[in-house]
């Protein structure tokens, strides 16, 4: 997802303007108490002119006309500062409702992408989208609306009032403006493609941080310290280099536009001085005239600013869009079959999948389990057990074949009620910053107090729980980073204790407990067992040994299946697995 040009792509604004467009009530509203205020703004200049007219010579000031007029100017300002502060509210209503529609939208977009996108994706990356680059079009939306419908509006009706008073001296100004305009365009063209490019860079860091921080014990084990600090400053220097280009190109902008603007208002200071010894001008009228040059170049220097920070900010939403407009999982059917209590008959047609075209995987793996039945798969690393329980989870589609429970495909039927009749534990644990019993209760919500203690005395996790400071009102953070391995996976087993399925999905369940803990959560197992369809996926394989089938994979294929006594008569394989595990050592 590279950018190919420097310019803002039509989609992106068109997706902005889909989000204000539920706003347009309080856009309008922006736009009238902008003019409102510009107005005023400008009509207090007049008043100003007309004043120093009252104000001849010293001795000769004309109180009468002049008290009366400087009252009104009081009244102006006031209502103008009330209409500013009306606008703003306006603008920040507009802004953060678009940005909070942006948000919802991304992260319940993350919710339906497959999770190849996930996979195939740095996280950091994705993270930086979410929460730095919308924070980042926040910025710049916000500053276009307070800024942007006001310099434009200044803009205009400074001209137009120019032009009421005086053709020649407002000449002067037309003629000059396009140099001011020119300049602002040449470097806002320069600087989207550096923003772009500081926005992915920023995401990458992002991306380097979370893996760092989120694996820090592993970095200091193996001593990855130095390393990391030098792929950090690599990328940290090379957001430094597109940062200062982006910041110099839209530093720049303002400084040059202020340059042409003062070349404005030197003329006019000229031209009507020229004309005011002539008589064709009033001192006061020349003093008006100066404000309104310098009132109608000075949103020059503001819509440069905000042009700059514009394309800062449609660099950032463009990449937010990316990730919305990233193709979602395929829905399911409106007439989806609902599994509900699923009799546990699985069947695995002719299945094929691999997660790179160039690299085969699954190519023809056929299987039936009845239920009830546990099934053991084994074999060496790579061969594909953890993918044939993301394809029995439909955490990735088959390429061809057929996987159907109780003799539906799993395709006609929704993936919540697929995903709801498994049980999971994996070897990797995963615990969400809470507490105890919200990180047990967390497939089931609404489980008692009863139910959640009996889950855990199942799992043997309540003796180490009723140690903890509160009990099960322990909070622990994020990943349980103050729990040991085994007291996570304990956790995650009284989890699946807790809800009950009636499939269950075994995944190194027990690889980081104690061979005594091993023992008393296999004969947990055993009861919880009975009568649901288990896959049971294990390295160590005296687990096993109780299983009805054992499939035996290599590079993606079944090459044995039978019971444990079968297996080892065939002497095969699995025979020269087993052996390997429990041969005598010299």
């Amino acid at each position: 997802m590279k950018q190919k040009n420097n310019v803002v792509k039509k989609s992106t604004i068109k997706e902005i303007l889909k989000l204000i467009k539920p706003h347009m009530f309080f856009v309008v509203l922006s736009f009238l108490l902008a003019i409102l205020t510009v107005t005023l703004t400008l009509y207090i200049p007049v008043l100003t002119g007309d004043a120093i007219d009252y104000i001849v010579e010293p001795g000769k000031v004309d109180f009468a006309k002049l008290l009366p007029l400087l009252q009104k100017m009081m009244i102006m300002i006031l209502v103008t500062a009330l209409a500013q502060w009306l606008m703003n509210l306006c603008n920040n209503h507009i802004t953060y409702n678009v940005v909070k529609e942006i948000r919802i939208r991304a992260f319940n977009h993350l919710q339906e992408l497959p999770l190849k996108y996930i996979d195939a994706n740095q996280h950091g990356d994705i993270l930086s989208r979410i929460v730095s680059d919308v924070d980042q079009f926040s910025d710049g939306l916000l500053m276009g609306f307070t800024q942007l419908f006001s310099g434009i509006l200044t803009i205009v009706g400074t001209l137009l009032f120019m032009l009421s008073k005086n053709i020649p001296l407002a000449c002067v100004v037309v003629l000059l403006t396009p140099i001011s305009l020119f300049v602002a365009s040449f470097i806002a063209k320069r600087t989207f493609s550096m923003f772009h490019k500081q926005s992915e860079t920023r995401g990458r860091l992002t991306s380097l941080t979370n893996e760092m921080v989120g694996n820090e014990k592993i970095i200091q084990a193996f001593g990855y310290e130095k390393r990391a600090q030098e792929r950090f400053d690599n990328i940290n220097k090379e957001l430094q280099d597109c940062s200062v280009k982006a910041i110099f190109f839209s530093s720049i902008t303002n400084p040059a536009t202020r340059f042409v603007n003062s070349l404005v208002y030197t003329a006019v200071a000229i031209v009507g001085a020229l004309l005011a010894i002539k008589g064709h001008l009033s001192i006061g009228q020349l003093s008006c005239f100066l404000t309104y040059a310098n009132q109608y170049t000075k949103p020059f220097n503001e819509i440069s600013g905000v042009v700059t920070e514009l394309q800062n900010s449609f660099a950032c939403a463009e990449r937010v869009f990316e990730l919305i407009s990233e193709q979602p999982q395929t829905p399911d059917a409106p007439d989806a079959h609902v599994l509900v209590d699923a009799k546990g008959t699985v069947d695995l047609e002719h299945v094929a999948f691999s997660y790179t075209p160039e690299q085969k995987l699954i190519t023809d793996l056929n299987l039936h389990v009845n239920p009830g039945q546990r099934i053991a798969i084994v074999g060496p690393t790579g061969c594909g057990k953890s993918t044939l329980i993301n394809l029995l989870m439909r955490f990735y589609d088959v390429k061809s074949g057929t996987i159907r429970v109780d003799h539906i495909p799993i395709t006609e039927m929704t993936r919540d009620s697929l995903r709801t009749n498994y049980g999971m534990v994996l070897q990797e644990t995963w615990l969400k910053s809470g507490t105890i019993r919200e990180n047990i209760c967390y497939g089931k919500t609404d489980a008692t107090e009863e139910e959640i203690i009996a889950a855990a005395k199942a799992a043997h996790a309540h003796s180490f729980i009723k140690r903890m400071p509160d009990g099960y009102d322990t909070i622990i953070s994020e990943d349980g980073g103050n729990l040991s391995q085994g007291q996570k996976q304990l956790l995650c087993i009284s989890r699946v204790m807790l809800t009950l399925p009636p499939m269950l999905i075994l995944d190194e369940a027990t690889s980081s407990i104690d061979t005594r803990t091993e023992i008393r959560i296999q004969k947990a197992f055993e009861e919880m067992m009975k009568g649901r369809t288990s896959f049971i996926v294990a390295h160590r394989l005296s687990t096993i040994k109780e299983a009805n089938v054992i499939l035996v994979m290599k590079d993606g294929d079944i090459i044995e299946q039978g019971s444990h006594e079968e297996l080892l008569a065939k002497n095969g394989f699995y025979a020269n697995l087993y052996n390997s595990q429990f041969a005598p050592t010299a």
